[in-house]
């Protein structure tokens, strides 16, 4: 597939030397971090699939400082949407799997909050046993259609034989707009859902949902709308602005991530700060790739055995990075990520259900 038939490629934009558009490219490099820029909103009642002009948030992002980034950074541009809804998610998903075959991260911006689905049928297609993170203040297990919708696009991932998902965890869930039967059936397979309010004000506790994610996805229902509407579906409660800057970090700061998404963003926004944070928020996951690219492969650890009702349990704590796992295992990929307050829970006898159950 030639890119140049499927992609309409970013206009230059002026930048200086300490910016970050002077190290962005227009080709995917090998082991680098990839942006698409989307229009497609099928998925979404009465969305449109007309072509939408990133070049705001761009300039937003471009301008920002490059600090000391050594991950090659790409902007394919925009991809152009098929003749179908379906069309669009079956081309994005060619570009995603270039990606992937370079070991780079995509990164997808815009469209409707199903293209989540591309995401994680590509990444599949390339490794088994995905962990992925979703931040949505929605839980909707519809499946109801043929046609992927925002509604659908979960249940067709959880249900699906063909897709292997290793865990789920779904963050920033509100009560009041969710049918609790969905909530209670995620619950009850034993998936993880959280509520806003644990994500908010800081993110130690939420933390371990991101720290072995391959795949993590924003529906920008979930952040807080400012001016005429940060997402297409504006919500007066979610992640203010600081808190989601802080969890993008998060999702870059991910050992495993292997591709994200930002959808249902509000690209006709004629409010400027809403452009401005979606860049904010592209860059702090960059910072977050670097960082994490950074740390050191191989690991060590502080062992803290407990006793709680005559069973011990091990915690460790990894000392670069001062992050705390569940577990006594010697391979560190089985051991299950916590946080020093679940430690702190343990101590006064108090054990996260969510361990005992892996």
């Amino acid at each position: 597939m030639n890119l140049e038939d499927i992609l309409l490629p970013a206009k230059a934009i002026k930048t200086e030397k300490w910016q970050l558009g002077n190290i962005i490219s227009n080709e995917i490099q090998e082991n680098g971090i990839v942006l698409i820029f989307c229009s497609d909103y099928r998925g979404i009642e009465n969305g449109a699939a007309e072509i939408l002009d990133f070049k705001q948030v761009r300039k937003e992002l471009y301008q920002l400082s490059k600090l000391d980034f050594e991950v090659p950074v790409c902007d394919l541009g925009d991809l152009i949407s098929g003749r179908s809804h379906q069309d669009t998610h079956y081309v994005l998903q060619e570009v995603l799997s270039m990606c992937h075959q370079k070991n780079a991260i995509p990164v997808v911006v815009g469209g409707s909050n199903d293209l989540a689905f591309s995401l994680f049928s590509a990444l599949s297609f390339h490794q088994k046993n995905s962990n992925y993170t979703q931040i949505s203040n929605l839980v909707s297990l519809s499946n109801e259609g043929e046609e992927l919708t925002e509604k659908n696009f979960l249940s067709k991932i959880l249900s699906s034989k063909t897709f292997d998902i290793k865990n789920y965890h779904h963050l920033g869930y509100q009560k009041h707009l969710n049918e609790m039967d969905s909530v209670k059936l995620m619950k009850e397979v034993d998936f993880d859902v959280v509520r806003l309010a644990e994500l908010m004000n800081s993110t130690e506790k939420t933390e371990p949902f991101f720290r072995r994610a391959d795949l993590v996805t924003l529906n920008c229902d979930a952040v807080e709308s400012l001016g005429d509407g940060f997402s297409v579906n504006p919500q007066v409660n979610g992640l203010n602005k600081r808190e989601i800057c802080a969890y993008m970090k998060e999702t870059g700061l991910s050992q495993n991530l292997k591709s994200a998404g930002i959808f249902n963003y509000n690209a006709n926004s004629r409010y400027f700060l809403n452009h401005q944070l979606l860049a904010q928020m592209i860059w702090h996951l960059i910072e977050g790739i670097n960082i994490q690219k950074s740390h050191p492969v191989e690991r060590t650890f502080e062992t803290f055995w407990l006793m709680i009702d005559d069973r011990k349990y091990a915690f460790q704590r990894e000392t670069f990075s001062d992050l705390w796992y569940f577990g006594d295992e010697e391979k560190e990929e089985n051991l299950i990520p916590c946080s020093l307050s679940d430690y702190e829970a343990a101590k006064r006898g108090m054990i996260n259900p969510r361990f005992l159950r892996n």
